[in-house]
């Protein structure tokens, strides 16, 4: 019966083979740590910025849903007000409980495109940054709560055809800030990136 091969290998070269097979085990491990460590320590907080930054997705679209919800809301309240009839002219249809069109529409636009605001702003004072969600929501909340006591105590007539341009335009604006920063973190990120290559070159 013929010997296996392996019994008449030497074992100075198994030794030999097998020193080489840890050899280049550690190699691609130390090619792989060194891979790592080199990769830009900006590029490192960037990603952790992406994990921390808040989930912004679906807000466009539901500024956008509310915008044209409360514009459409919006010119019954323009329409009946008092004010703008006498500045513009003209006169809204009466009917009973026609005085109230105005308040009810605005309680609505309120409620649905204003409460938004509110919920964003929450966070802004509990971290003690007011921005401009504290901004808005303290702008609408006062012509609002102005404009329903002036409407129950009848002490005047109240904001509403204000509260609503405005609050509409708060909804178009916010939406379109919701567009650009993709894009400009986009921008930022393909600049950084060029002057990275730029410094390894």
């Amino acid at each position: 019966m013929n010997p296996s091969p392996t019994e008449h290998e030497d074992p100075h070269d198994v030794h030999m083979a097998h020193a080489h097979k840890h050899t280049a085990a550690g190699a691609q491990e130390s090619h792989a740590t060194h891979a790592m460590s080199a990769q830009p320590v900006g590029s490192k907080s960037h990603a952790g910025h992406g994990a921390a930054h808040t989930d912004h997705t679906g807000h466009e679209r539901m500024f956008r849903t509310r915008f044209w919800v409360s514009l459409v809301l919006s010119i019954p309240v323009l329409a009946f007000s008092p004010a703008l009839q006498r500045w513009l002219g003209f006169r809204a249809p009466a009917f009973p409980g026609s005085e109230w069109v105005p308040f009810l529409l605005s309680l609505v636009i309120f409620g649905y495109g204003g409460v938004p605001f509110l919920q964003m702003a929450i966070p802004e004072l509990r971290n003690r940054r007011p921005g401009m969600m504290t901004l808005i929501s303290l702008a609408i909340s006062i012509a609002f709560v102005y404009s329903l006591l002036a409407q129950l105590a009848r002490l005047g007539e109240g904001f509403f055809w204000e509260l609503v341009t405005h609050l509409t335009q708060f909804l178009v604006n916010s939406e379109h800030e919701k567009q650009q920063p993709p894009r400009l973190v986009q921008r930022l990120s393909d600049q950084r990136l060029r002057a990275n290559d730029g410094n390894g070159a």
